[in-house]
């Protein structure tokens, strides 16, 4: 079992998912400070946060708490936060693609 945050593993997640940390933090409804202090493991997260940093790095609760340094055990989740959480994952993980392809549009709108 992982004693820290593994920040590292959690960025990778991300990048190969095609995400960041401003996406994650939004999807948890955290702060960009307070997703720092997650990351540098002087923030414990909540079973809900959890619940959305699984969803966000496509693993399951107990990897994603795992790989927070935290047991699955010690962050229980109802069912129904569990559902509002991944589905709030979800329309963040399609805000960041729409963003993204916006962003390339203008890019090619502007070369033109």
């Amino acid at each position: 079992m992982a004693l820290f945050f593994d920040h590292h593993w959690y960025d990778a997640r991300l990048a190969e998912r095609g995400l960041d940390r401003a996406t994650l933090a939004a999807a948890a409804g955290l702060s960009a400070a307070d997703l720092d202090l997650v990351f540098k493991d002087q923030r414990e997260i909540g079973p809900a946060e959890l619940a959305v940093f699984a969803e966000m790095t496509g693993v399951s609760r107990d990897e994603a708490a795992h790989r927070a340094g935290v047991g699955a055990h010690a962050a229980p989740v109802d069912p129904a936060a569990e559902r509002t959480a991944r589905l709030e994952a979800r329309v963040a993980a399609l805000e960041a693609q729409v963003a993204g392809l916006a962003a390339a549009e203008a890019a090619r709108s502007r070369s033109s």
